[in-house]
């Protein structure tokens, strides 16, 4: 236990520089180059006419109101019409070892569960964020998903998924120029903050 608990406060050197990625600025963000990872997870139909990627942390308040208030709403009007598909990339913010930590759990959930279980991630966010032990209150948490407090350890040891994360993070700094959380890149706009009129309204010009 002492060493998993160890691992998961050595991921912050995994993640140090969090949002703050270096990146060549010349240039706009490629909007009409959305790369794939393996490690991305689709929500809705593989071929809606619309994309909505979403670069967003487990540590961030923004990221967890926009999943617990926003969301819900995009998923019945858009996703569940079959109008629009969703791909959640995270992009670890401070504090990084509980961010990468977090993300690292709902990816080894696996495809059929990691929505389900980001989602109690993000709405349970101050609870286990402001716990004297985060680890344990996640291995708590997750429990209602079928994981085990074994099978999160496991997860925590996978420097693979770790890296692929910080990767695909990378990635979304160079392509789109992310550099905070929450931001959507709708169809090639890039959408930032919280704001649901604004991202209802680039939805609806993506539609027409």
């Amino acid at each position: 236990m002492k060493n998993v608990v160890r691992l998961f406060a050595v991921l912050a050197s995994l993640c140090a520089a969090g949002a703050a990625f270096a990146a060549d600025k010349a240039g706009t963000p490629a909007a009409d180059k959305a790369d794939t990872f393996a490690i991305d997870h689709v929500m809705g139909k593989a071929d809606a006419p619309i994309t909505i990627i979403e670069y967003a942390s487990t540590t961030c308040g923004h990221c967890a109101n926009l999943h617990t208030e926003t969301l819900p709403k995009i998923k019945a009007e858009w996703i569940d019409t079959g109008k629009a598909k969703l791909i959640y990339r995270d992009f670890p913010t401070a504090p990084a070892h509980m961010s990468i930590g977090a993300s690292m759990i709902a990816h080894c959930a696996g495809p059929e569960r990691y929505y389900g279980v980001l989602a109690l991630i993000m709405e349970q966010q101050h609870k286990w964020m402001e716990s004297s032990n985060p680890l344990d209150s996640l291995k708590k948490l997750v429990r209602i998903a079928g994981i085990t407090g074994q099978d999160v350890d496991a997860c925590l040891g996978r420097q693979d998924l770790a890296n692929a994360i910080q990767d695909r993070a990378r990635a979304g700094n160079t392509t789109f120029g992310i550099e905070a959380t929450p931001t959507m890149i709708i169809n090639g706009t890039v959408v930032e903050g919280h704001d649901p009129e604004k991202i209802f309204q680039v939805l609806k010009d993506a539609a027409k």
